[in-house]
């Protein structure tokens, strides 16, 4: 396993709508495995693939106290309430803005092992899957601001917050 290079605002891979993984074989394994010693170094509650260059369908999930969650292919099929969140991001270190999430939402994928997967998720994973499935789709959360003026910068200390998605 390996600690990749996180991608930063302004590249383009980030802007990018990401390809699906088409077989899931030694080398996606290996990124899985790699993604995930990223996002805990980070440290990070989310990470996408494309935020270490690689413009694929692909994102692993840590919420503390949880089992790491892979999602292969992730799409969102359903939506349900709204609420404010702090977000960050690894992409664009030291800042974080309030946006508005859905309070619940559904997603289907595959894990690791290629089997089709859902999960009925509330909360900060319900964040972090809108955040990391948004990444996959070239969005970034500052995009939901109005001005860049309403990013905030973080004190020192304010990354350890658990309510900022930060994939």
């Amino acid at each position: 396993m390996a600690v990749l290079p996180i991608v930063k605002v302004p590249q383009d891979v980030l802007r990018q709508k990401t390809k699906k993984v088409k077989k899931i074989d030694s080398s996606i394994q290996r990124l899985i495995d790699d993604m995930i010693e990223t996002m805990h170094d980070a440290p990070g509650v989310g990470l996408a693939a494309n935020q270490v260059g690689i413009s694929l369908r692909l994102c692993v999930i840590h919420v503390p106290g949880e089992e790491v969650v892979t999602l292969i292919n992730p799409e969102i099929v359903r939506r349900s309430g709204a609420r404010q969140c702090d977000e960050g991001c690894l992409s664009l270190p030291g800042y974080k803005g309030t946006i508005q999430r859905s309070e619940k939402v559904v997603v289907k994928a595959l894990n690791r092992d290629g089997r089709p997967i859902r999960y009925h998720a509330s909360d900060l994973f319900a964040e972090a899957i809108e955040h990391e499935v948004d990444h996959l789709n070239g969005v970034l959360y500052f995009d939901y601001l109005d001005s860049f003026e309403q990013l905030q910068a973080l004190r020192p200390g304010d990354e350890e917050d658990d309510e900022a998605a930060g994939g």
